[in-house]
């Protein structure tokens, strides 16, 4: 196990650096200027503004060849110094550790209520196919497939604002001070966002549940007087588990960067809006940092769901 863990991490560390070589080159070949950018509401005269321009990208490093950047950055980044925000002027590692709490609340939450509702619900529909709780299980797992997440935000907040008069905070408030405030402001996009992760991890998990039930060690179960709850129990849902936990890890492993409608809509300040601001301002040092962050973090949670096989099925054995 350790030696086949040592060899993913080798072998995912060009997978990584071609990440970020490929968002580094493509993030300067845009035509938008960020500098210009920087420059556009200067009150100042033609020549001064272009001597600004000029002095600006040499500080920024931005008038050498791309070849001789990339390797700067390269550098600066085995030593962990990712720059500064051009839209901040702050470190991008502080920008994205302020912000990942925030990101990971959301995500945790999201998954907690989607695994809550839809591993119940894949396995009744299984337990009862062809019948009426299987067709409620089926029906409502690709309701909540079929839906816009960005459109049910919008529906949440625009209802109860017309019909109550209600509307969730504006300002995000951290747990650790307004709880009350901060739930308030998460737990609808968290909601919205498990609901579209629950249709998928249902149906995954009925089709699991359907494939182990019809085994012949569950058969035998069944024959040697076992209970169904004790049967279902003991030997569905642990081999049932192992697309599921498959799902699951493909789901964490989005989760970080895929928050980022929901963290735009409710105005949250999360990894996820942290990056779409960074496009739209052409900030290429916390674009840059933010997309190794998230490439990182895939690459983590795919190594852990290949290490969580082994203890869902004892006969998986790595070498």
């Amino acid at each position: 196990m350790r030696t086949y863990i040592l060899r993913r991490l080798l072998f995912n560390v060009p997978v990584v650096l071609l990440i970020v070589a490929a968002v580094f080159t493509m993030i300067r070949i845009t035509p938008r200027d960020v500098v210009e950018m920087m420059l556009e509401d200067a009150q100042v005269s033609g020549a001064e503004k272009q001597r600004l321009y000029n002095q600006i990208r040499g500080e920024l490093g931005l008038d050498q060849p791309i070849h001789v950047q990339f390797s700067r950055y390269l550098w600066k980044m085995v030593h962990a110094d990712m720059g500064k925000s051009y839209y901040h002027g702050r470190p991008v590692l502080a920008e994205i550790g302020a912000r990942l709490p925030t990101t990971i609340q959301l995500g945790l939450v999201a998954i907690f209520f989607g695994m809550m509702v839809a591993i119940p619900l894949g396995v009744l529909g299984a337990l009862y196919q062809d019948t009426w709780v299987d067709y409620v299980s089926r029906v409502v797992s690709v309701f909540s497939l079929s839906i816009p997440s960005f459109w049910t935000a919008t529906l949440v907040i625009v209802v109860p604002a017309i019909l109550w008069h209600y509307a969730p905070p504006t300002s995000y408030s951290p747990p650790w001070e307004n709880l009350t405030e901060n739930l308030r402001h998460v737990l609808p996009a968290a909601l919205i966002l498990g609901s579209n992760l629950m249709g998928s991890i249902a149906r995954m998990t009925r089709s699991a549940v359907l494939e182990v039930i019809r085994q012949d060690y569950i058969r035998t179960a069944r024959a040697k007087g076992l209970r169904e709850f004790v049967v279902v129990q003991r030997h569905v849902l642990k081999n049932a588990m192992i697309p599921v936990f498959t799902l699951l890890g493909l789901v964490l492993s989005i989760l970080i960067g895929g928050t980022a409608i929901m963290e735009i809509v409710f105005n949250i300040p999360g990894v996820g809006s942290l990056t779409v601001n960074a496009v739209n301002f052409s900030d290429f040092p916390q674009l840059q940092a933010n997309v190794l962050f998230i490439a990182t973090w895939i690459v983590t949670a795919n190594l852990l769901v290949d290490i969580g096989y082994a203890w869902f099925d004892p006969r998986i054995r790595y070498r």
